[in-house]
C-alpha cells in the first residue's frame, strides 16, 4: 500500500490499514463515511431499493474480505466505487430484470410531508428516473457518477477501468438521450426543483 500522506484520502488509507491490522471498527468507519454515495449510486444504477440494498450489501461485503487487494493506485473512494458499480452490473447481468422506477432516496426530494413539494416536482423526478432507467447500463452509470455523483471524468474512468474518451463518449449518448426523452419538462413548472444534476438533461445533450 502507498504512503498515507496528508491528502483528503489519507483517513481512509489509515482506516484500512487498522482494518488489515485487525481493529474490528474501522471498516465500519470507512463505510460510515461513504455510505450514502455508495448508496445512491447502487440506487441510480439499478432503480431498485430492493435491489440496490442487496448489492451495496454484497459489494461491501466483498471490500471487507478483499481489503487487502487494495495496493493504493486509486483513492479508496474510488476503489469502494468501482466494487459498487461491478455488484450492481453483475446483478443486472445475472438477473437479466429490466429496473423498475425507484423511490428516491432518503435524501430525496419529494417527501410529501415538506412544504416545498408540488405535484409538479414529484412528476419531474418520476420523469427523470425513468429516462435512466431507459438508458443503456454503461451510458446510465457513467451518467450517474459524473453528473449525479460529481465524479470528475478522470476519477469515473478509474472506477469504471475504462479509458477517460469512453467516459466521455458514454455520457455524451447518455446526455443526448435524456435530452430527448425530457425535453417536455423545459416549460414544467417545478423544473428547477429536481435533484441537482439532472435538470440540465431537459435543456442540452453536450460532452462532459
Amino acid at each position: 500500500m502507498s504512503e498515507e500522506g496528508d491528502g483528503p484520502d489519507a483517513p481512509d488509507r489509515s482506516l484500512l490499514a487498522a482494518h488489515l491490522a485487525g481493529d474490528p471498527d474501522a471498516f465500519g468507519r470507512i463505510v460510515a463515511r461513504h455510505r450514502d454515495r455508495l448508496w445512491a449510486v447502487a440506487l441510480r444504477t439499478l432503480g431498485d431499493r430492493e435491489e440496490a440494498a442487496d448489492a451495496l450489501q454484497d459489494a461491501l461485503l466483498s471490500a471487507y474480505r478483499a481489503a487487502g487487494s487494495y495496493r493504493g493506485e486509486a483513492q479508496v473512494t474510488t476503489w469502494l466505487h468501482r466494487i459498487v458499480v461491478n455488484a450492481c452490473l453483475d446483478r443486472v447481468r445475472r438477473r437479466q430484470a429490466r429496473p423498475t422506477v425507484p423511490l428516491l432516496d432518503e435524501a430525496g426530494r419529494t417527501d410529501p410531508s415538506d412544504p416545498r413539494d408540488s405535484l409538479a416536482e414529484r412528476e419531474t423526478a418520476l420523469d427523470i428516473e425513468q429516462a435512466l432507467a431507459a438508458l443503456a447500463h454503461d451510458q446510465r452509470v457513467a451518467i450517474v457518477l459524473v453528473d449525479l455523483q460529481g465524479l470528475s471524468v478522470e476519477e469515473a474512468a478509474a472506477v469504471l477501468d475504462v479509458p477517460v474518451g469512453t467516459v466521455k463518449s458514454r455520457c455524451s449518448r447518455g446526455r443526448a438521450r435524456l435530452a430527448l426523452s425530457l425535453g417536455h419538462l423545459r416549460n414544467r413548472p417545478g423544473t428547477a426543483a429536481v435533484p441537482p444534476g439532472t435538470g440540465r438533461f431537459a435543456r442540452e445533450g453536450g460532452d462532459a
